[in-house]
């Protein structure tokens, strides 16, 4: 007797596309390990530091283990993928994002990102944001994206606004923030959006 996975209700776990999104200033890759300084400097930042989970007294986040095996591992296991956002002008890496809360049913999935100190305040963040969503939606089937954040966090606003996020509202006591509790702006951007 054969078990049928998709008869009983469980559904196999699917690989995360790869992908490599252009813009016209910046490549959206797969990080690799020669990313890894850049990915310390950015996930090392204070003012990074100070809208994700990280506990200040956590160490710095190990850049190499984050362009290899954490992104190999969330890819393999189907909940997301982490980008490297590469400046196409010096092929610096000024920009990180990451997929999670994959849901392969309802073809949703959620981007976090963060971007270097000096490259902050030029549009990187909305450019890269909207780039992976349109390529996610468009190319690979998704039919909604979501963006979680910080009450207070303008800057990552912004970045929801600019690249055409609808805020839905606030999720009580739904994230972390330094080892803290704290609520999360909902915002989303679904196929339709794109018509």
């Amino acid at each position: 007797m054969s078990f049928d996975a998709r008869s009983a209700g469980v559904l196999p776990v699917r690989a995360f596309p790869q992908l490599t999104v252009a813009t016209p200033r910046l490549d959206v890759r797969g990080p690799v390990a020669d990313d890894a300084v850049d990915v310390t400097e950015i996930l090392s930042d204070r003012q990074t530091r100070r809208w994700l989970w990280f506990p200040d007294e956590a160490a710095p986040v190990d850049g190499l283990s984050w362009c290899t095996e954490l992104a190999r591992e969330s890819r393999d296991n189907g909940s997301g993928d982490h980008y490297a956002v590469v400046r196409r002008e010096d092929e610096r890496t000024v920009g990180l994002m990451w997929t999670r809360r994959t849901d392969w049913a309802a073809m949703s999935t959620e981007i976090a990102f963060a971007v270097s100190a000096h490259a902050r305040g030029f549009g990187v963040a909305a450019e890269a944001v909207d780039a992976l969503t349109i390529a996610l939606i468009l190319e690979h089937g998704f039919q909604r994206i979501e963006l979680r954040l910080v009450p207070g966090n303008r800057a990552s606003r912004r970045v929801a606004e600019k690249a055409g996020f609808v805020y839905e509202g606030l999720l009580r006591n739904a994230g972390r923030v330094q080892s803290e509790r704290v609520d999360l702006e909902m915002w989303s951007l679904v196929a339709g959006d794109l018509k």
